[in-house]
């Protein structure tokens, strides 16, 4: 989302906010750092309105450039939204603030899978936002005989057709897990053979495509700048609002299962505020208005019932039940299978 469209909502990134002076109103803010175009401006706007807290809210493309970001020195942000894996990292790193997300009033609306998570089994450092799954979308119009495999395959080794008309996400763990995913080999190894192995895959791909780009996913499909986008399922559903031959792949050899997150850094200013905030957003009516923004499922029992129609009716969001078993969950990898994948992924983008 660009900085024109956060000002006439009047929610200003952060850098904005120095440069003309407002950061120094003395209403009191939350500084929101959070995945680019992954919550209502409206629904902060809502909070705003409800307590008398203005949330500033800045944004970012990958796990990655968060950490990045906060390991650099970044002081700014109170609340930010690291995904499963991530929240581990941070807390293993200290850099993120003991809030006890368990024992907030709206945590009894958590549903029972988000409860004690494997990357923080006691919720003393999160609370959950987000859900979902990352597969890949193409427009049928578009591609040979109007269908293609539910397989990776058709995303690392497509039709000639599609030479140039793809965009895989800018993200190292997604595309490691996905390559994992087609070659049936174990997304955690530190085998530097099997790291060999999976750049090859990621090599011979490379030419078949336009960018590796985690923004814009859905305008671009939407403007039918590609044909294919690897991409999440809730980012899917948006894209066929206005895309109706947009259809979302569920890759037959399994799928990242993922889950967001909202933490509080140790070096977060308003604490206490950034605290409410994620319990209000725990609210099933709330969470609910971010869910049919995004196009995602969240955590939260109870919120179902405030979904758009559309939600509900689209099977990139509502998952067929025979498609569950495609899901794997992020693992939380050893720092030596880490350094493996950041090998990989470097010697690719040289």
């Amino acid at each position: 989302m660009n900085q024109k469209l956060l000002a006439a909502l009047g929610i200003l990134a952060l850098p904005a906010l120095a440069a003309i002076g407002y950061a120094q109103s003395p209403k009191a803010t939350i500084n929101l750092y959070n995945w680019s175009n992954y919550i209502p401006p409206d629904l902060l706007k809502k909070y705003e309105k409800e307590t008398g807290v203005r949330v500033n809210l800045d944004v970012y493309d990958s796990n990655e450039s968060l950490l990045a970001k906060l390991k650099a020195g970044a002081t700014g942000y109170d609340v930010i939204v690291p995904s499963d894996y991530m929240v581990k990292i941070m807390i293993d790193e200290g850099i993120l603030e003991k809030i006890g997300a368990s024992k907030l009033t709206n945590f009894k609306n958590v549903q029972s899978f988000s409860i004690k998570p494997p990357f923080d089994a006691t919720r003393d450092y999160s609370a959950p936002y987000m859900w979902g799954v990352t597969g890949f979308t193409y427009d049928s119009a578009r591609v040979p005989g109007g269908k293609l495999e539910d397989s990776w395959k058709s995303f690392f080794e497509p039709p000639e057709v599609l030479k140039g008309q793809i965009v895989a996400l800018n993200d190292p763990l997604e595309m490691w897990n996905a390559a994992s995913f087609y070659l049936g080999t174990d997304t955690c190894t530190t085998d530097a053979k099997v790291g060999e192995k999976i750049l090859a895959l990621l090599e011979k791909q490379k030419p078949y495509l336009a960018a590796y780009n985690s923004d814009g996913t859905i305008e671009r499909m939407q403007a039918g700048e590609v044909i294919m986008h690897h991409q999440w399922n809730g980012a899917a559903h948006r894209t066929k609002e206005k895309l109706k031959t947009a259809v979302f792949v569920y890759p037959k050899e399994g799928m990242s299962f993922w889950n967001d997150n909202f933490a509080v850094p140790k070096t977060a200013k308003n604490k206490a505020e950034a605290v409410k905030f994620i319990n209000w957003m725990m609210s099933p009516a709330v969470i609910a208005i971010a869910s049919n923004f995004t196009g995602y499922n969240n955590s939260i029992k109870g919120s179902s019932k405030f979904f758009d129609a559309a939600l509900n009716a689209d099977p990139a969001v509502n998952t067929p039940a025979n498609m569950t078993s495609r899901f794997r969950p992020n693992k939380i990898c050893s720092n030596a299978a880490i350094a493996l994948r950041d090998k990989v992924w470097t010697r690719l983008k040289r």
